[in-house]
């Protein structure tokens, strides 16, 4: 997850004397260290991000659902505490702006003391664009709440029994065949429902095998909704709920479903 460090002002300083290359947030950590580094980071990250080559410009990409347990909860937290300090970083810099004397237009710009002035400030400035951009960006984006069998039995419970019913309702009664002949399996399936009970989008993360079932499994979840408007309780934690279940068409022609880590 992306973290920040809070540093004193002269080792601040120091990171703009003695490289011009740009100070970004990196979310994560390596031991090894790389060969051509293309900015300044709290920590060393040898490659990695979204971009096929250079920086990412996400700066919390999403990542494979192959954790269990509390994992979510414990990287909500984790980001909470990621954005608190990115406020605080947010501060310092702003501070830092601040207590630079402003430009003279009277005194000589061509001095290296100058030179080295300005290019600090637009490193700052610089600095305080990038991290204000993020701040935004995640502000902007809506607050998701992954609904796993650790987080079900809290404000979540009553919602997601309503959701599972619906859905494995739909199934039984349309239960999925082609050419007249049933179609069984079991399969993993990510299901994204909005404030308003919409179903926002469905994605196979493990396959029964049959592509077609795949299909008619999220057909099923798509029209198994509107599941009604989230609990004032569940809007003040997120915005839309992910739901990771997995999908089993029985050979007694019934849909049953069940909560999934992954």
């Amino acid at each position: 997850m992306l973290t920040v460090r809070i540093v004193d002002p002269e080792g601040f300083n120091r990171v703009f004397q003695d490289t011009p290359l740009e100070v970004v947030l990196v979310n994560a950590r390596s031991t090894e260290k790389p060969e051509k580094a293309q900015a300044i980071a709290q920590a060393a990250l040898a490659g990695g991000g979204e971009a096929a080559s250079g920086r990412a410009t996400s700066p919390l990409p999403p990542s494979a659902l192959t954790a269990t347990g509390d994992a979510d909860e414990d990287a909500q937290r984790r980001v909470e505490a990621m954005q608190e300090q990115q406020m605080l970083m947010l501060a310092q810099v702003k501070r830092m702006l601040a207590a630079m004397p402003p430009p003279d237009p009277k005194q000589p710009t061509r001095t290296a003391e100058a030179k080295a002035r300005e290019e600090k400030r637009r490193q700052l400035v610089k600095l305080l664009a990038e991290i204000e951009r993020r701040i935004n960006e995640e502000n902007a984006r809506p607050k998701k709440r992954y609904v796993s069998p650790s987080t079900r039995e809290e404000v979540y419970a009553v919602y997601y029994d309503q959701l599972r019913r619906r859905i494995e309702e739909r199934g039984t009664h349309n239960f999925p065949e082609l050419a007249g002949r049933k179609l069984y399996g079991e399969l993993t399936m990510i299901v994204t429902v909005n404030f308003d009970g919409r179903v926002l989008e469905t994605e196979v993360v493990e396959t029964s095998g049959n592509k077609t079932l795949d299909r008619r499994a999220q057909s099923i979840a798509r029209a198994a909704g509107p599941f009604g408007r989230f609990s004032s309780a569940m809007r003040q934690r997120a915005d839309q709920i992910v739901v990771v279940s997995r999908f089993k068409f029985t050979r007694d022609e019934t849909l049953e479903t069940k909560l999934t880590a992954r």
